[in-house]
């Protein structure tokens, strides 16, 4: 049976096709990734599919505030960010929704997504120890737990135990050793340093090239960035340091990622899901390697950056990356308690 509309009935419905049509072709992303090579990602995706990306971006706990705060109002259709614990602190919030993608469950590790499929993981880092060569010993920094021995007395920098890439490798400690002694693990750090903690990465880096320290930890996408820099003034930091994969004989090399999820208020869920499903593409993956110096969370996606493959293969903690999240209050309270500010 034809049904008969007025004129002006189809009009309307017109205009509603077409807006909604016109609404799916947007994705609103809530980013705290900081990275200007993100750029070339985001206008692939939209070269792609046509989805035009509206994109803010700010701190973590600025964003998640923000998203808190519009509730149900809220634009936002996928918020990223690195460092686990802060996708996990999201999911606590009740904002993610799970993503029902065969092709995410499959090309996403496990251990590097939340166990409810509401976040994923798309690249990761892995937090190593460096040392000045000619002041510390590589057969004497071999596992994270030899930073603290008496040895390294005045000779070891850290940044803010507060900062999330600490608490994540506390965490992780929690998780291999066992609370207490991950907490004389933190009291030896500290009475260990050669300085009060401050800086970023990149400033311990320089800091133990410049002797003021012996050895300290840092990211590898800070390392790859300096041994892919064409200034003079890097080239002669990599020089006076050297890179060692902790824990090769334990429990491996912590690793954190760079991951996000859709939120449950989004707006536009097919294009959220199908972002979502673009970053863990090969072509994506392997942008993540070459263009913020990242391993792919896809070890299939063959990623080629100079600057990672220079630091050897490692053994990798294998440790779910949501576990972090689980223990990141206690490492915070170990901290405190061990007077690392």
């Amino acid at each position: 049976m034809k049904l008969a509309f007025p004129r002006t009935s189809l009009a309307v419905a017109a205009l509603l096709g077409l807006a909604g049509a016109a609404q799916a072709q947007e994705l609103n992303l809530y980013s705290a990734r900081h990275y200007q090579t993100d750029e070339a990602l985001y206008a692939n995706f939209t070269k792609q599919t046509g989805i035009k990306i509206n994109r803010i971006e700010a701190k973590e706990d600025e964003l998640l505030e923000r998203i808190r705060n519009e509730g149900a109002a809220s634009p936002a259709d996928i918020f990223i960010t690195v460092d686990a614990a802060r996708l996990a602190k999201a999911d606590e919030l009740g904002l993610f929704a799970p993503v029902k993608s065969k092709l995410l469950e499959s090309r996403i590790p496990s251990n590097l997504r939340s166990n409810d499929s509401d976040w994923f993981a798309f690249s990761i880092r892995a937090r190593v120890i460096i040392h000045n060569k000619d002041t510390v010993k590589s057969a004497d920094v071999q596992d994270y737990e030899d930073l603290a021995k008496p040895a390294m007395k005045g000779k070891v920098c850290m940044r803010s135990g507060s900062h999330p890439y600490n608490l994540s490798l506390m965490s992780a400690l929690i998780a291999h050793m066992g609370e207490q002694k991950a907490e004389e693990w933190a009291r030896g750090i500290v009475a260990n340093f050669a300085r009060a903690p401050k800086g970023g990465d990149t400033d311990q880096i320089k800091a133990v090239a410049a002797g003021e320290c012996g050895v300290a930890v840092s990211n590898t996408y800070y390392l790859a960035r300096l041994m892919r820099s064409d200034k003079p003034e890097d080239k002669k930091v990599m020089e006076k340091i050297a890179i060692v994969w902790p824990d090769q004989k334990s429990f491996g090399a912590h690793i954190n990622i760079s991951g996000g999820g859709m939120l449950k208020t989004a707006p536009h869920k097919e294009a959220a899901v199908k972002f979502l499903e673009y970053l863990a593409s090969d072509e994506a993956q392997r942008y993540f390697a070459d263009g913020n110096n990242e391993w792919p969370a896809v070890a299939t996606a063959n990623a080629k950056n100079p600057a990672l493959e220079a630091m050897g293969k490692f053994k990798a903690d294998a440790l779910p990356v949501a576990t972090l999240a689980k223990n990141a209050a206690t490492a915070q309270k170990i901290y405190d308690r061990a007077g690392w500010r």
